[in-house]
């Protein structure tokens, strides 16, 4: 039988309170259930509202504020662009699937890094895994600054055949008021 979801309550004093220990909790301690992979929705007592994205937005803006941010500034005013645009929808799969790429990549090294050094070592295995980060860090940016061009070309392509279609969908509709003969065609369907 699957495991039931943790349900978490957020009352209106701002206080959490996880039902399945019956106690109150704090967000440091719904940043440990993400850490360990736990499965849970956070609900607002009140409306019954699912605030588990707002929860994990808070965790996020306190992790942003205390040490060093994985956010750049431009990184985050380009993000806000996104809101309301044709692409909004994109670019949260984009960055999805991305993210579960380099997890899916880290997994590996780690699965390697066990079965050359044992599991037992957890310490020598973070002690490598810096040194490997270290000695690969620049010749890991300039590769995933190839990734991240290419894939910014492939965004600009699908942007620029989404435009295309667009125009050649609505050209080949008759228009109210306009005779079909007197629509030009583009300069593109001429050839």
């Amino acid at each position: 039988m699957p495991e039931q979801l943790r349900l978490i309550k957020k009352y209106p004093n701002r206080r959490l309170y996880d039902t399945k220990t019956s106690a109150y909790i704090t967000l440091s301690d719904v940043k440990d259930l993400v850490l360990s992979k736990e499965n849970f929705n956070v609900l607002d007592a009140k409306t019954g509202e699912d605030i588990t994205r707002s929860i994990l937005l808070q965790i996020i803006l306190e992790e942003e504020a205390a040490g060093i941010p994985l956010f750049t500034t431009d990184l985050l005013a380009q993000m806000i662009r996104f809101y309301g645009h044709a692409m909004q929808g994109m670019l949260g799969k984009y960055l999805e699937t991305n993210i579960k790429s380099f997890v899916d990549f880290q997994k590996k090294l780690q699965d390697q890094s066990q079965q050359i050094y044992g599991e037992n070592n957890s310490q020598m295995q973070n002690d490598l895994w810096s040194q490997f980060l270290n000695f690969q860090g620049p010749a890991m940016q300039t590769m995933m600054a190839t990734y991240m061009e290419q894939s910014k070309k492939m965004l600009h392509q699908m942007q620029d055949q989404l435009k295309s279609q667009t125009r050649t969908l609505f050209t080949s509709l008759p228009l109210p008021g306009f005779p079909v003969d007197t629509v030009k065609p583009s300069r593109d369907t001429e050839k």
